[in-house]
């Protein structure tokens, strides 16, 4: 384990910190401290550093557009927050309620919250306890607000970049979003952004879906 921990870049070896020392965070005032679990030290260092242990906010975002269903999205905030503003289709539950047998192991799970750190103690406690797919969403809500529901347009786009940002302008309006023009340092000072309402998107957006052409008459 020191090899393979000594081989790994300075953000790796952070990151398997962070999420051991989340693990047993967890453990210090849990009900299941006493529960069993096994830890593959070897498998655990390789998903973190490979990144394959998370998904980014775009990918999710085209999961709930194409009406994918092969996937339970969990939120690990607190039940005030959820109930402010949370991800389409996703549920709220505790670190504690993630051994109440509603998840199976079999299944993928999302997991997320405010930043990185507590999906990440909870994705750790669910490999521990031989749970497969299992994934945390990068940066979390704050990264979803920021790519997914207010995304910064710049001003002046080439030719290139119009099409990149109209598509992001249609994916931030089909999550009731709002765009904002300007640059990234601009629209950072300005107040907080009122929230969209909790409701199920219910259209596609254009340009992110083809439509087939008919065959035959």
């Amino acid at each position: 384990m020191k090899k393979l921990f000594k081989k790994f870049s300075i953000q790796g070896k952070l990151g398997i910190l962070a999420v051991i020392l989340g693990f047993f965070a967890i453990f210090a005032g849990s009900p299941y401290k006493n529960s069993s679990v096994s830890i593959n030290s070897k498998e655990l260092a390789l998903i973190v550093e490979k990144e394959i242990d998370h998904i980014t906010a775009e990918e999710l975002a085209d999961w709930i557009i194409k009406a994918k269903a092969d996937y339970k999205l969990i939120d690990l905030r607190d039940e005030k927050s959820f109930e402010e503003y949370h991800i389409p289709g996703a549920f709220n539950k505790k670190i504690t309620e993630l051994n109440d047998g509603e998840l199976f192991r079999n299944e993928k799970i999302i997991l997320y919250s405010d930043g990185g750190i507590h999906a990440a103690q909870a994705w750790f406690l669910l490999k521990a306890r031989g749970f497969k797919s299992v994934y945390t969403l990068l940066g979390g809500i704050e990264e979803w607000k920021d790519e997914i529901l207010f995304p910064v347009i710049p001003d002046n786009l080439t030719g290139e970049e119009t099409s990149k940002y109209e598509k992001k302008k249609e994916i931030s309006k089909f999550f009731g979003g709002t765009p904002q023009t300007g640059s990234e340092t601009e629209t950072s000072i300005k107040p907080d952004i009122k929230l969209p309402k909790l409701e199920m998107p219910s259209s596609v957006p254009s340009t992110t879906v083809k439509k087939k052409k008919k065959e035959g008459c």
